[in-house]
């Protein structure tokens, strides 16, 4: 019974493969806007506070952060090269966890590290499977993107 419900179930869950990728997309993208606009709104403040946790050239990472932060923003939203921009998004969350969050456990409500985790993979199925059907990926680089 289930070896023919199985394919069943497949055939119509993967028809909202896109659209899930598609919100994902859009969920990561809105999770990385306010901590990009916060760094620049203050990025000297970033950097010294970059410079207290021990992360080397605080300035340059403060403004290489923001930018792939607020090109990441962009870029996720658009679904253009979503597989390029999630790897170093991934890299800012290894950093993000192992300078700021791991301290603290895995509770998010302690500011540990599970929300960075989260986008991690999230990030990760990204860069595995593209941006899906509805992005610019897919517009302009058809099913290989």
């Amino acid at each position: 019974m289930l070896k023919s419900i199985y394919p069943l179930t497949k055939n119509i869950l993967s028809h909202g493969q896109s659209l899930s990728l598609f919100l994902a997309r859009l969920v990561v993208a809105y999770g990385f806007y306010e901590p990009a606009m916060t760094k620049w709104s203050d990025i000297g403040s970033v950097a010294t506070w970059f410079g207290s946790i021990g992360i080397p050239f605080p300035t340059l990472n403060a403004y290489m952060a923001a930018s792939t932060e607020l090109l990441g923003v962009v870029l996720l939203t658009l679904g253009l090269f979503t597989r390029l921009i999630s790897i170093p998004l991934m890299v800012i969350m290894v950093v993000a966890i192992t300078t700021v969050h791991l301290a603290h456990g895995f509770s998010a409500g302690n500011n540990g590290f599970e929300i960075p985790l989260y986008y991690m993979l999230f990030l990760a199925i990204f860069a595995s499977f593209g941006a899906g059907k509805l992005s610019l990926d897919h517009l302009l680089f058809g099913d290989e993107q």
